[in-house]
């Protein structure tokens, strides 16, 4: 039976450790030189309805880098229901290519789109979810602290779809996430509902981002206007603009603490250079470890699809 990961829920908590163990094998052999050649002869469907820089680099070169080839789809080829339905390009799709990677808009269309592939679909990105982020978010926050389990998680901004990614993630691995956004702003009603119903994680949501930075092991924020928001980029600004990352909430975490942000920063805005720049920032780190973790997934996936 093939498998997706649409959100990282898709996988078991014992699945994510398989993907993460893979993620650090794979990025010490590639530091060493060492390439794997598992997806040669391999085709891959890359289908991009947003713009990318970090996600589809990342993907083609690891996709090259394990001897597959991609291919670069946008919505002149595929609009997903309109020139063709959904169902369609799913089984069209299927007798070409090994998988199917795509970043869109409606998550919804991508849920349909794994019902009628017959190949692994993976969900590069969506407004409700980002699990390949996340994924590498975590790998990042391993190596920096040699361990992945029983962090207190700090976000602060808009609860877009990176926030309801961390929260799918706690219902695999135990940690504190605290959200430390507007009243407006909150992260996905049902996502929410559902990680505090696990009751694996132990969910915060605060308007005090003090409180939040307070003893944390990891400080996370994205850009406060997603992409396909930015019609609401001021009146998120206002509403967000006591949640920006600084010095001094810096300095209310735990000495070793890890600051991540997804990309792309809208430097002083969300976060501020010192902090960015800063000896504790893995934000850089986090951006290559999509690459590392994107291949280990995708490995993975149709290892168990066999």
């Amino acid at each position: 039976m093939k498998r997706d990961c649409l959100q990282l829920t898709d996988l078991s908590a014992g699945e994510l450790r398989q993907v993460l163990e893979l993620a650090a094998e794979l990025k010490a052999e590639v530091k060493s030189g060492v390439f794997r050649e598992a997806l040669a002869h391999r085709a891959f469907a890359c289908i991009f309805h947003k713009p990318s820089l970090r996600t589809r680099l990342s993907f083609e070169v690891g996709l090259g880098q394990l001897g597959g080839r991609t291919l670069f789809i946008t919505d002149r080829e595929i609009q997903l229901g309109q020139r063709e339905s959904i169902h369609d390009v799913a089984q069209v799709l299927s007798r070409y290519v090994a998988g199917i990677l795509i970043r869109t808009f409606e998550h919804a269309g991508v849920e349909e789109l794994a019902r009628h592939a017959d190949v692994p679909v993976v969900n590069m990105l969506t407004d409700l979810s980002h699990p390949c982020q996340v994924l590498a978010d975590i790998f990042t926050v391993q190596e920096r602290l040699g361990r992945r389990e029983d962090l207190v998680v700090s976000y602060f901004g808009d609860g877009n779809n990176v926030v309801n990614s961390w929260l799918n993630l706690s219902r695999r691995m135990p940690m504190e996430l605290r959200i430390a956004t507007a009243a407006n702003c909150l992260p996905d009603a049902g996502i929410l509902e559902a990680a505090r119903r696990e009751g694996l994680s132990k969910i915060v949501v605060t308007q005090d981002p003090r409180a939040a930075a307070e003893g944390a092991h990891v400080l996370y924020t994205d850009v406060w206007a997603s992409m396909g928001e930015k019609e609401r980029a001021e009146e998120k600004m206002r509403a967000l603009k006591e949640f920006h990352r600084t010095g001094e909430l810096l300095s209310l975490a735990r000495e070793d603490c890890v600051v991540l942000h997804c990309l792309p920063a809208e430097r002083g805005r969300e976060i501020t250079d010192e902090v960015m720049d800063g000896p504790r920032s893995a934000v850089f780190d986090e951006a290559e470890n999509r690459l590392h973790a994107q291949k280990a997934l995708l490995l993975k996936l149709l290892e168990w699809s066999d």
